[in-house]
Parts: structure tokens; C-alpha cells; sequence
């Protein structure tokens, strides 16, 4: 069977999304990109180039807890690092304004 190859990111975003189903997984996504986020804005203001060497640390690895231990499965971000990063944030700002919730929608 054929992998699907994805044209663009709004195609790419609700694959994405069922790879994050789990309640865990996406409470550790959350904390893992606040914490980037977070990282980014504290290495800038007070120009300390470890914070942004500890970025994909964090982040990352709540995202592979996450998906480990939790989604069973292997994150996005091995077959599609960009689309898959963007989906982090979006995902983020989704769930900050509640138009995605921390315990996934059931189809």
C-alpha cells in the first residue's frame, strides 16, 4: 500500500490530528511546546544561546513520551518534519483557544 503524500499543511493537519488522540499525549504536546515557546522568548531577552539548544530537546521529548508511551505510535515528525512542526504550534494555539480540546472529538 502506498503512503500518502501530503500537498499541503491544511491536508496535513487533520492527519496530524488523529496521530493525537490520546488525552496524555496531548497534554504532553501542550507542555512541550509551551515550554519551546517559552525557551525561545527567555534565550532572546536575556541572550542565552542554551535555551535555544534545549528547544528541540523539550519539546521534542515530551512529543515522544507522548506518542511512545501513550499514542502507540511513531510521531509525524519522522515522515514529515515541517509539516508536522507547524502542526505542533497550530495544535498549541488550538488547544490554548479551546478550539481543540485535550480529550479528542470521537467521529
Amino acid at each position: 500500500m502506498a503512503e500518502k503524500k501530503f500537498k499541503s499543511l491544511k491536508e496535513f493537519y487533520p492527519y496530524y490530528l488523529t496521530e493525537h488522540v490520546n488525552t496524555t499525549s496531548r497534554i504532553l504536546h501542550f507542555i512541550g511546546t509551551g515550554l519551546v515557546a517559552l525557551a525561545f522568548i527567555t534565550g532572546f531577552l536575556f541572550h542565552d544561546w542554551r535555551f535555544f539548544l534545549a528547544m528541540p530537546i523539550v519539546g521534542y521529548g515530551f512529543a515522544w513520551v507522548g506518542h511512545y508511551f501513550f499514542e502507540k505510535n511513531k510521531p509525524a515528525t519522522f515522515k514529515y518534519p515541517g509539516y508536522s512542526l507547524v502542526s505542533d504550534f497550530i495544535l498549541f494555539y488550538d488547544l490554548l483557544t479551546g478550539k481543540q480540546g485535550f480529550v479528542a472529538k470521537k467521529d
